[in-house]
């Protein structure tokens, strides 16, 4: 079974949160996070979408040299330090859930938080020079690939306990369902573009799909509450010693369990090939969830809450804009013809 990564605490460093890429990479500003004098840095690679990610390797005064990914809001715009309260969220999954946690993530050195700005960076190991490779958003797993993420997925859902001292972590399902920044009306223009192409009309319907995300949410609120990961693509999931791990926690959350296997099977198989294994490997997972001590509904009753929770990965994927053209084709595409092979829109009444 492949080493977990992670389990120390890490340190919550007492510093302001920077807002640029040199304002991390600076030797003064990381003596005070990593607790150590830093003679020098060297970035290594940086990679920008919402969020930045910056690899960079360290210099101490003492001569050794280690390895680090920071990420954080760096060098954006106002509209898009809105989305602060995400990076907080992910800094506190490293800071408090992680060590709970029986899944296989990156070790995490250190968090900086401003709870009133609602601003967060976190710094980890650079998983890239311990052996990790990333999978990428547009790699089609094989089967056998994903029974390994869903048992990293099975051991997240494992710790739903935590769920009880933690009531930060919000059933964020139901606040997508509420939320008005994104009009139905541009959700159908989305959909009338290149993202839609080769889906069916009613699943391209932008009402019908926003009426569908309320039923479910409606109804997911009301089944047991599970600790989500929330954004389970193959672009969140990483390859080491043998097995895998996940990352990204910003839309971490209390839901249904389906809210992750519905949209990660659908997100890492292409449609052919989840068609023919997804009751397969639902099965693999509610068995790795039984093994792990939880009870779990039955096969008819787990199919349909699978069913209807596709419309989830296939709405977030639909109001994406922030991330290459091609990734976001591809999900819609895959996403959106698990919904049409399921029904969803029906089985939600909507």
């Amino acid at each position: 079974m492949p080493e977990v990564l992670t389990r120390e605490v890490p340190r919550l460093a007492a510093t302001e949160v920077p807002k640029t890429l040199v304002e991390a990479l600076d030797p003064a500003w990381l003596s005070i996070v990593l607790a150590r004098s830093v003679k020098g840095v060297e970035t290594v690679e940086v990679i920008r979408t919402v969020a930045t990610k910056v690899r960079f390797a360290v210099e101490f005064e003492d001569g050794e040299r280690s390895a680090y990914c920071l990420k954080g809001l760096l060098d954006v715009d106002e509209a898009t330090a809105r989305g602060g309260p995400t990076c907080v969220l992910e800094s506190d999954f490293y800071g408090r859930i992680a060590p709970l946690a029986d899944c296989t993530v990156p070790e995490c050195i250190v968090t900086v938080i401003d709870r009133e700005r609602q601003q967060a960076v976190t710094v980890m190991r650079d998983l890239i020079v311990q052996g990790a490779v990333f999978c990428s958003a547009l790699e089609s797993f094989t089967p056998d690939d994903a029974v390994l993420s869903l048992g990293q997925i099975a051991r997240l859902h494992a710790r739903s306990d935590v769920l009880a001292q933690f009531d930060w972590i919000r059933p964020r399902l139901s606040q997508l369902a509420e939320m008005t920044y994104v009009t139905p009306e541009t959700l159908q223009e989305l959909l009338d573009g290149p993202r839609g192409d080769g889906l069916p009309s009613q699943v391209r319907d932008a009402p019908r799909l926003v009426a569908a995300l309320k039923s479910l949410a409606a109804r997911d609120v009301q089944r047991p509450q599970f600790l989500v990961h929330g954004d389970a693509h193959a672009g969140n999931v990483f390859r080491w010693n043998g097995g895998m791990g996940l990352i990204d926690w910003q839309l971490l959350q209390r839901g249904g369990w389906a809210l992750d296997v519905a949209y990660h099977i659908n997100a890492v198989l292409p449609p052919e090939v989840a068609e023919a294994e997804e009751r397969r490997l639902l099965g693999e997972y509610l068995k790795m969830m039984r093994g792990h001590g939880l009870a779990m509904p039955d096969e008819d009753e787990a199919w349909l809450q699978y069913r209807e929770a596709a419309i989830y990965g296939y709405y977030l994927w639909s109001i994406t804009r922030r991330v290459d053209p091609p990734i976001i084709v591809e999900f819609v595409d895959r996403l959106g013809k698990a919904v049409a092979r399921h029904g969803s829109h029906s089985l939600l009444h909507a």
